[in-house]
């Protein structure tokens, strides 16, 4: 008689289904760990500081959001590992060939005759902070308040970094000194180290307040064809002897290569990666995808899923990429394996701006009234940004972020373009209202508003297009005097541009502050502040040589460059002034030539009145009624 197995409800699952549960429970909770950690401290050793961050954020609403989207996360990867096994059933020669034709249409764009050069002040905000306390030379400090704007090198060997809450840095470090943020005295060390750059490239690029992009091909060809080495040994030494604090840099033949070698030798160094293909073929080769900027921490973990951990290995899976990730992602990472970049380095204030906004943090808000009050602020704020930068916006966007991290926008198209609190207002507080009305209680921590598809309000001046000197308008210098010597995205250190590789274990942004340290940023974020780079004034030439034009004949600077462009505004001027007067000619002409009424003859005059005769149709046949 056979008996029927009774199965007990508590009994274990089989030894191999416990080790998948409990294997796939590790890999999220190694994952997680790693969302919170930030990719700054994912080196060797770092599994202590990876649980104390861990523990000290479990429980907060910070950790549950992170929790609820690595779980998202992971869920995409799975998607995108069985898609990518689907592919690698079929037959993908057409996407190979695809590939390798873009492969070699991108190499042709390689340019390797430039010297281009990143320079990143090393700490930025503890190095000026330490010129006024030199006492805190050997003792981990840190710059901001709930959370980590920068701290010292002392302070990152315990695994402090900038972005971190202060509450979790105090765990890691308990000794950590706090100090506040103080931009007047940043700007005003940052305006220092701006001028040493001005004297290498006048047209240099600031990426943040503490770093920037030089091209020194022309410096090294003035100087006797100096080695790019030298001249930025040089560059550093000076910014060193003027403002007392040390910069690093990286020279390559593109600015996304010398972005990676300026953080090769940090602190207070400098690499040079020669500007030959098979060394920047072999240099990307090895490198980590994470060190590309760029390359976050989603986007590194789904290369990770399909095989993709360093820049060499794009290349075996270059058939699979397009499928994957989608066309514009598919070409940078080729770039990325080739190892190519922008060569064109200019003043930042030259780049078409395409948003202008500022966003602020504060401690949770529910209340209606304080939350339209805000909006008010925000408004008026956002309106003064937009008189700096001259223009207006067709889209006006609104940023919030819940108390629970998440974060929601909405956008509206106004039918007119705006840049008046008043309007930004208006028509910024539907959309709050609507918000509060789809979330009852809905309770807020950021709130921002941002206008895009900008409209320009600049005055065009019809000096400067006939050779007089422009003037200069009253927004010009009424912005110069508010923005003083601020430099792009004032607020962060030269390491918030890295924001893949600078989250924070319990917020994302530098400037905000933790809910649980009862801190709160007193600085607003804003979009890119323009400032223009520092000027020298040439001395004047006792005896200026100077050359005659040849269309207007007044004389000109000796300048090749400047006598060429002068010369053909001339030519357009005399251009616009034959063609003004052709047509006024030829009008006047048409006047006299054209009879008056009173000289028409009588039968012009009847036929204008009547019907105009025609010659009668023989095939027609006449008819008549009646």
């Amino acid at each position: 008689m056979t008996s029927k197995t009774q199965t007990n409800p508590t009994e274990q699952p089989p030894p191999a289904q416990s080790d998948n549960r409990s294997g796939n429970a590790a890999h999220e909770h190694a994952s997680l760990k790693y969302s919170l950690l930030g990719p700054s401290l994912t080196k060797a050793g770092q599994d202590s500081i990876s649980e104390i961050i861990y523990n000290a954020s479990k429980g907060s609403k910070f950790f549950n959001h992170e929790e609820a989207r690595d779980k998202s996360l992971t869920a995409k990867i799975e998607a995108l590992m069985a898609k990518k096994r689907r592919l690698e059933t079929l037959d993908l020669s057409r996407e190979l060939r695809a590939a390798d034709n873009l492969l070699a249409q991108l190499e042709l764009t390689r340019d390797l005759t430039q010297h281009i050069v990143h320079v990143d002040c090393d700490a930025f905000y503890a190095a000026v902070e330490q010129l006024d306390r030199p006492e805190l030379k050997d003792l981990p400090f840190a710059v901001g308040g709930g959370v980590l704007t920068t701290c010292n090198y002392v302070a990152r060997r315990f695994g402090c970094r900038s972005g971190m809450a202060a509450f979790v840095a105090k765990k890691l470090c308990p000794d950590l000194i706090l100090l506040p943020l103080n931009f007047d005295k940043y700007n005003a060390k940052a305006a220092e180290v701006r001028e040493v750059l001005a004297d290498y490239d006048p047209r240099f690029e600031s990426a943040s307040i503490d770093e920037a992009y030089l091209n020194i091909t022309e410096y090294c060809a003035e100087h006797d064809d100096m080695d790019p080495a030298e001249v930025v040994e040089q560059m550093r030494r000076e910014i060193h002897e003027k403002t007392q604090i040390t910069v690093s840099a990286g020279i390559a033949a593109n600015a996304r290569l010398a972005k990676i070698c300026s953080n090769m030798n940090k602190p207070n160094g400098q690499f040079v990666l020669p500007r030959e293909r098979t060394t920047i073929m072999a240099f990307m080769r090895d490198l980590p995808c994470r060190n590309v900027n760029g390359v976050g921490r989603v986007l590194e973990r789904e290369l990770a899923a399909v095989g993709v951990k360093t820049c060499g290995d794009i290349y075996p899976q270059r058939q699979y990429l397009e499928q994957l990730f989608g066309q514009k992602t598919h070409e940078f990472l080729l770039r990325c394996y080739l190892g190519l970049g922008r060569t064109d380095v200019q003043p930042a204030e030259e780049y078409e701006r395409k948003s202008v906004g500022t966003e602020s943090t504060f401690r949770d808000m529910d209340d209606p009234g304080q939350l339209r009050e805000k909006l008010r602020r925000t408004a008026e704020e956002l309106e003064a940004d937009m008189r700096r930068a001259e223009c207006k916006g067709r889209t006006l966007c609104l940023k919030v972020k819940l108390h629970t991290f998440e974060v929601l926008t909405r956008q509206v198209v106004p039918p007119r373009a705006l840049y008046r609190a008043d309007d930004l207002y208006n028509y910024s507080l539907p959309m709050l209202a609507k918000l509060e009305q789809e979330i009852p209680g809905m309770k807020l921590r950021l709130m921002g508003l941002r206008c895009t598809h900008l409209v320009s309000t600049k005055k065009p001046d019809a000096r400067a297009f006939f050779g007089l000197r422009p003037r200069r308008s009253e927004s010009v210098e009424s912005a110069e005097n508010s923005t003083g010597s601020r430099g792009i995205g004032v607020g962060g250190e030269g390491e918030s541009e890295q924001q893949p590789r600078t989250n924070t274990g319990v917020e994302h942004n530098p400037r905000k502050a933790d809910e649980d340290s009862g801190l709160v940023s007193s600085s607003r974020r804003h979009g890119k502040e323009i400032v223009s780079n520092p000027t020298r004034e040439q001395p004047a030439a006792a005896e200026e040589e100077l050359w005659d034009c040849p269309v207007c004949g007044l004389p000109q600077p000796a300048d090749e460059r400047l006598f060429n462009e002068h010369i053909d505004l001339c030519l357009s001027r005399r251009a616009i002034r034959d063609t003004v007067q052709q047509d006024a000619a030829a009008q006047q002409t048409q006047h006299v030539e054209k009879p008056t009424p009173d000289a028409r003859k009588p039968k012009e005059r009847e036929r204008k009145r009547g019907r105009p005769p025609s010659a009668a149709d023989p095939r027609q046949k006449k008819l008549c009624f009646g």
